[in-house]
């Protein structure tokens, strides 16, 4: 147990005490000649992410000086569970003070690894802190965040549209959901024709998983999460480099499990709705193919420009079919295009929304956790990037303009203009490790969301 609650024995915990470079000097004078003397000649500056350990007169640990940026960062101490040495450490009173909840949420994904297919490298360090309803949820945020991390580090081998629909329906049983699924030609005969045209190539039959939780008389808040479990780009194949990371393009199912998971674990007052269209792109004699017309959900028509955008095409009917329950409210998680990462980079997801008091609280909460995200335009204009001469409209734009805009426009067409709705272009995935933050899968955006939804 990395994080534990459980006040027993915490006279015994060694006592961390964080500061930041501004203040150091005024701790260090604080401290007995002899400590004092260690940490100087340690080389202890307090720069954020560095710690400095103080010997008792035992051979033990007296303490731990741990350098922060501020106390607000919500990864303040995520640097500390896997380089401290093995026992159980405590918040102790310092020129920075760190929030309970804060430290226990760093301090918990700060230990975690993915060791699935191997043995973790070491057990991280313990840190003792007080049971509060605060520290609870922090808990549960991270463990909703290591769900998205897990999910997403999986290999297809071991994550294809079964596992996912397994998954979901864990979550839901937890919390005492009703759970459901089309499988296969089932999607044809309940009228959700795109996901199957994308998904009837692969061996693994395509899914829709579905959850309902909560009081019908309670607001529908709709969560829908694109479950492409594999991306070959279907015949439109992608290089061998651009494949390579294809296990992560369930990233959006991902965090639509999570957020549906703190919704029920938290008792949100709203009737949730889940939609995860889980499906393979993958190449056989059935795929679909470029210039083919694919019927949606909703009646609309859709030319197929290129099979590498396939994860508007599963979404379209997924949120017709969201749309239809009149909700309250949609959100949506997709890694939906590579143009987004080159506009904003692998740590900004990008938001868009067709309602301004919605937009505002996501960006207002983004800012406030230091969970990050942009707001891009949905510029109508641009319709004209993907019209069609022979359906309603492409799924590809034209001349390699805006193409994030471009997707979200073509969700656009699937969601009412009278229900407030965000959709997020995620790429849940780190490609360099930070404290708390290692390299590969990654939630982007959950905290911030979940604090506008609540």
């Amino acid at each position: 147990m990395t994080v534990i609650t459980d006040r027993k024995a915490v006279d015994t915990a060694v006592p961390i005490v964080a500061t930041d470079a501004k203040r150091v000097g005024k701790l260090l004078q604080s401290l007995a000649s002899a400590e004092r003397r260690w940490a100087e000649a340690s080389g202890f500056d307090a720069s954020a992410n560095t710690f400095c350990l103080l010997p008792d007169g035992k051979g033990g640990i007296a303490r731990v000086l741990a350098g922060v940026r501020d106390a607000r960062d919500p990864w303040a101490l995520a640097f500390l569970p896997l380089k401290l040495p093995r026992g159980r450490y405590a918040l102790a009173k310092g020129p920075v003070a760190i929030a309970p909840e804060d430290a226990a949420f760093a301090w918990d994904l700060g230990g975690y690894q993915y060791a699935r297919y191997r043995r973790a490298k070491r057990k991280p360090a313990d840190l003792q802190v007080g049971d509060s309803r605060r520290v609870a949820e922090a808990l549960g945020m991270a463990e909703a965040v290591r769900l998205v991390r897990d999910l997403v580090n999986t290999p297809a081998e071991d994550m294809g549209p079964e596992q996912l629909s397994d998954i979901a329906r864990e979550q839901a049983e937890l919390f005492g959901a009703e759970f459901d699924e089309w499988v296969g030609d089932e999607l044809l005969a309940q009228n959700f024709p795109a996901i199957h045209a994308v998904g009837r190539a692969a061996q693994r039959p395509p899914r829709l998983l579905e959850i309902h939780w909560g009081n019908p008389r309670h607001p529908r808040l709709a969560v829908v999460g694109k479950g492409v479990c594999f991306d070959s780009g279907g015949l439109d194949i992608k290089t061998a480099e651009g494949m390579r990371l294809m296990k992560k393009d369930m990233g959006g199912a991902a965090h639509a499990l999570a957020l549906a998971r703190l919704v029920m674990q938290r008792e949100l007052p709203v009737r949730l709705h889940v939609l995860i269209p889980a499906v393979e792109n993958a190449i056989a004699g059935n795929a679909y193919r470029p210039g083919d017309v694919v019927r949606t959900r909703k009646g609309l028509t859709v030319e197929i420009g290129n099979t590498d955008a396939e994860g508007r095409v599963v979404l379209a009917d997924a949120l017709a079919y969201a749309a239809e329950q009149k909700p309250k409210t949609i959100v949506d998680f997709a890694t939906l295009t590579g143009a987004a990462r080159v506009a904003l980079g692998p740590e900004l997801p990008a938001l868009y929304c067709n309602d301004e008091k919605l937009a505002a609280k996501m960006i207002e909460a983004a800012g406030r956790l230091d969970d990050p995200m942009w707001r891009l335009p949905l510029w109508r204009n641009y319709r004209r990037l993907f019209e069609s001469d022979i359906a309603d409209f492409n799924n590809s734009g034209k001349g390699g303009f805006a193409g994030s805009i471009v997707a979200a426009l073509f969700l656009d067409h699937f969601v009412p203009q009278d229900i407030p709705w965000a959709h997020f272009d995620v790429y849940a995935w780190n490609d360099v490790a930070r404290p708390g933050r290692p390299a590969g899968g990654e939630a982007q955006g959950l905290r911030a969301v979940l604090a506008a939804l609540a």
